[in-house]
């Protein structure tokens, strides 16, 4: 397929006005048609079901926050409104949906919550399922009180995984038909800031970043109990960067070889090599995500492609990717998106 649609997720205090389409051709090895989608108010994170079908954006609604649910058109990529759900509060900052499209979980960076929703047969929404809020603090002054910032699915979807980073902690919960109780906590180093995760496709390995000590934290999964164990970290910013650097998203390749880590403040993407043994990574290079702030990105269905929201430039940028050394190479950046969050494949 040479064309191929994509979602931003965005949030909207300037000049958003929500979720916005745009098409990959890579055929011409190009990015366009960046239209709106849908009219949402800070959309900041989205996700797409498995089948295609679907697409879960958090919103903000008045007073509210919460999710909306879409179908997703086959041909146009276009979105309808299913419905949504929402409760008082500021919006999530983090939404996932489980392989079968029955339970959407998810995260709220501010009222240190997470939330399961079971869904109707046609994807939409059914009332918050399973709510559970957060305790705890650390020792970084953005650790004042929990900040979720991930809540998504283990591979084997038998748990759901919570990432706080204000306390520091990767939180397992045992999700029985959207039914959420903790089963385990493994502690990240006090201050770290653990933001998101990312799964090896073995499944014995998981990849956590963190926000304020700008890391990759290689762990082993042990699916029997959901429980995690720490094999290494690696730094994610060259040791002579003394700035301001938000470590941001965390993605692996399908065939487990590549971990890509986006740095905000260094503003780049770094790259690492797997060993597929261990599950331990080596360092292989920084690449400029030619933009300011990139806060999200993602492999295209071929994973020839990558493609990074930068949220203060405003703009995408296109690379292409040797799937052999894993290296990113320029196609194309500016692409103008306006306040870029998150970047999704249809």
């Amino acid at each position: 397929m040479a064309k191929r649609i994509g979602y931003v997720g965005t949030y909207t205090k300037q000049d958003s006005k929500g979720v916005y389409q745009f098409t990959l051709d890579t055929d011409k090895k190009a990015l366009s048609d960046v239209t709106l989608a849908a009219e949402l108010s800070n959309p900041t994170y989205v996700t797409v079901s498995d089948d295609r079908q679907h697409l879960y954006a958090v919103s903000k609604e008045g007073e509210n926050g919460g999710v909306a649910a879409f179908s997703i058109d086959e041909e146009t990529g276009a979105l309808t409104k299913l419905n949504s759900q929402s409760a008082a509060g500021s919006p999530p900052c983090h939404v996932s949906v489980d392989h079968e499209t029955k339970t959407v979980v998810t995260a709220n960076y501010h009222t240190t919550n997470i939330v399961s929703y079971l869904t109707n047969e046609d994807g939409s929404l059914n009332p918050a399922h399973s709510v559970v809020e957060h305790e705890g603090t650390g020792p970084h002054e953005r650790q004042e009180k929990p900040h979720m910032h991930y809540a998504g699915f283990t591979p084997d979807e038998k748990y759901v995984i919570a990432i706080d980073l204000g306390s520091d902690r990767v939180i397992t919960y045992a999700a029985d038909q959207g039914e959420l109780t903790q089963v385990q906590v493994f502690n990240t180093a006090p201050g770290s800031g653990p933001r998101h995760i990312t799964f090896h496709p073995n499944e014995k390995y998981a990849y956590v970043m963190t926000e304020l000590s700008s890391e990759v934290l290689v762990l082993h999964y042990d699916e029997k109990d959901g429980s995690f164990t720490q094999q290494q970290s690696i730094k994610t910013i060259p040791e002579t960067f003394t700035e301001t650097n938000d470590g941001s998203a965390i993605h692996i390749s399908s065939d487990g070889q590549y971990v890509y880590a986006g740095n905000r403040g260094h503003n780049s993407i770094a790259v690492y090599k797997v060993d597929q043994d261990s599950g331990q990574m080596t360092f292989v290079e920084w690449t400029s995500t030619e933009g300011n702030w990139p806060r999200d990105f993602v492999l295209d269905p071929s994973e020839e492609f990558l493609i990074v929201t930068n949220q203060k430039s405003n703009t995408m940028t296109l690379f292409e990717r040797d799937l052999t050394t894993g290296k990113l190479s320029l196609v194309q950046s500016d692409v103008h998106v306006p306040e870029p969050v998150c970047v999704k494949f249809k």
